[in-house]
């Protein structure tokens, strides 16, 4: 989501915590400093300590997102997030691939390889076009060309 729209995920949630997340630690409770510092973010129940989702805080200038990665590739919002047939938003699964490319751990791959035969030609020579900016070289764009 838009990083400025974080307060108002917040504010829908009182009753359970926020915790900022990066390089490999989690600030509890975190406060401006650390989610200034990160872009991950971590919705908690302090009742139990289970993590209930995930927020990542976008760079943006207005309705336009911003790759954190390389600021050159910007996209309006309404073309990154689609909706599901009951209305639930979900970022589209090549910018979702193009994320999990830059340090492939195995239920990355996996993740790769399920969706790759359901991914549309535009949609692949899309991430391929990403992956080759961002990840020059990524073991996945031979995949994606064939």
């Amino acid at each position: 989501m838009p990083a400025a729209g974080f307060p108002e995920i917040r504010d829908r949630f009182p009753e359970y915590v926020f915790d900022a997340v990066g390089s490999g630690r989690v600030w509890p409770g975190a406060g401006a400093e650390a989610l200034s510092a990160t872009h991950q973010t971590w919705l908690r129940d302090p009742a139990n300590g289970q993590f209930l989702f995930d927020v990542f805080r976008e760079p943006h200038e207005g309705e336009t997102w911003i790759c954190r990665r390389d600021e050159g590739l910007r996209l309006p919002y309404d073309a990154i997030i689609e909706r599901t047939a009951d209305g639930i938003p979900y970022l589209v699964p090549e910018v979702v691939l193009l994320f999990k490319a830059k340090a492939s751990r195995p239920k990355d791959q996996a993740d790769f390889d399920g969706v790759l035969p359901l991914l549309g030609r535009a949609r692949r020579d899309l991430l391929g076009e990403w992956l080759e900016r961002v990840h020059p070289g990524h073991p996945w764009l031979a995949e994606l060309a064939g």
